[in-house]
């Protein structure tokens, strides 16, 4: 019956209140109509009131209307997103005042308190612990990780164990539930050696599962620490459990980033290394593992390095992908290697490897940032032969590159091509005019060049007035 009278009333309906509509048919077909429209004078309150919050809750006093635990429920689930935090939490903080509702389930306070923990409100996550623990309500484990994660986000991870710590008093066990959530969102940003702490002081109480010791293996890799992560691997292995792929791989990423920064000349052997390592342990290195040593390679310019990485990959029979092809390309063009990178790109093209456009599209940019505007065309053309659509970003690189280039005839060319092809272009119809676009000439050889014979002439004179000099007092000591 109250399905029938919303979908009467139909298309007179905001999508404010359709949204409201196709809610309350699916969560609470049962309802009444005194009691949905209960629920929808409470929704306008408490979203779309004016007012301070003593306004709200004076309003909500002389509504008179029929407040059941359900329908706050209903109105927290659907005002969670819509209504200011402070306003939902007078709503909560006035609604367990009322007699009806004085007895609200752990359920909706837990619901209540992950509101808030996802949107890292944490006065009002704070507040509403302390509630529960007063009124010795029970935490969830959904609860518990919203509520830590959160906290740790937030730079606030003593809070967080404190948290752990203090579960008993939330009717909550620690379990290996409890234990891997409070590792893992310590080990997410980097605080392994408390997290091991943790690990320590219970490991005689609650079994430590082989994801525990996963987590504290990324959190050793995310702080840096090598040494910490061998001893990780090294436990893990005397215990019989062996790193799957991702721990290997956050290894790998933790070994090249450290040596990026202090022996760029160790990348290679020390990447092999592991990953032979990681054969001989049943786990294959994959194209994903490559590409974090070719990208560390790239970031320290060893082009000769990564080209051999490359190859290497091919008679390893690990099949490169396109970021791997991508990452070499990249690093040929930065290095002024124009030649070679335009002909890695026909071998993957020959070999059947079909790129994403997000390759043309930032090869193309790295070829304009270095002023190669002629290579950027070629690889706007293989574009056009290899993928399919996705264009739109490219025309608005090359369009303004050419007419700042003084190359206004290719960028009237391109803006037509785009315009027949019913592509909306970003960039304004005025780059094309000559009158309107400043044009940026980028310096020739003659100008590098004669740049470097000034230098040569105030050298020269440096050194004739030192001689000068040095003949001038000779002549004085003499005399």
């Amino acid at each position: 019956m109250l399905k029938l009278k919303f979908n009467r009333f139909l298309p007179l309906l905001t999508p404010h209140r359709m949204q409201f509509q196709c809610l309350l048919s699916h969560k609470y077909s049962t309802t009444t109509p005194t009691s949905s429209q209960d629920l929808q004078k409470l929704c306008e309150i408490v979203s779309g009131g004016v007012g301070n919050l003593d306004d709200l809750e004076a309003s909500l006093e002389h509504s008179n209307l029929n407040i059941t635990p359900e329908i706050v429920t209903l109105v927290i689930d659907y005002c969670k997103a819509q209504a200011p935090n402070r306003r939902l939490l007078r709503f909560f903080s006035w609604s367990r005042k009322i007699p009806n509702c004085d007895k609200l389930g752990d359920g909706t306070f837990n619901q209540v308190i992950q509101i808030f923990a996802e949107k890292k409100d944490l006065m009002a996550m704070d507040i509403l612990i302390s509630d529960l623990q007063k009124e010795h309500r029970s935490m969830d484990s959904k609860t518990f990780s919203c509520v830590v994660e959160s906290l740790v986000k937030s730079g606030r991870e003593d809070e967080a164990l404190r948290l752990f710590k203090n579960l008993d008093k939330f009717n909550c066990s620690k379990d290996r539930i409890s234990l891997s959530v409070i590792v893992h969102a310590l080990c997410s940003k980097g605080h392994a050696r408390m997290a091991e702490g943790v690990v320590w002081r219970h490991k005689n109480k609650i079994p430590i599962e082989p994801c525990i010791y996963d987590s504290l293996l990324h959190g050793w890799c995310i702080h840096g620490n090598v040494k910490e992560v061998r001893r990780i691997v090294d436990e893990m292995k005397l215990l019989g459990i062996c790193p799957g792929l991702l721990s290997y791989n956050a290894f790998l990423r933790c070994i090249c980033d450290r040596n990026v920064k202090f022996n760029p000349s160790a990348l290679v052997p020390e990447a092999t290394n592991l990953m032979m390592e990681m054969r001989t342990s049943g786990v294959h290195p994959t194209a994903i593992s490559f590409n974090i040593l070719l990208s560390c390679l790239s970031r320290t310019r060893r082009v000769k390095e990564a080209y051999q990485i490359l190859q290497w990959m091919k008679e390893r029979g690990c099949s490169p992908d396109w970021v791997s092809y991508y990452i070499v390309v990249r690093l040929f063009y930065l290095t002024g290697r124009f030649g070679r990178g335009n002909r890695l790109v026909d071998q993957m093209i020959g070999e059947g490897l079909i790129p994403k456009a997000r390759f043309y599209h930032d090869l193309i940019g790295v070829l304009c940032g270095v002023e190669e505007v002629r290579c950027a065309l070629e690889m706007f053309e293989r574009m056009k032969k290899s993928c399919v659509g996705d264009y739109g970003p490219v025309y608005d690189m090359l369009i303004p590159k050419l007419c700042r280039g003084g190359e206004f005839d290719k960028g009237r060319h391109l803006w037509d091509e785009a315009v027949e092809k019913g592509i909306t272009l970003q960039c304004s119809s005025d780059i094309l005019d000559p009158a309107k676009t400043e044009v940026f000439k980028p310096k020739g050889r003659a100008e590098k060049g004669s740049l470097e014979d000034s230098r040569r002439v105030v050298k020269m004179q440096k050194k004739c007035i030192t001689n000068v000099k040095r003949m001038s007092k000779k002549k004085a000591s003499s005399a």
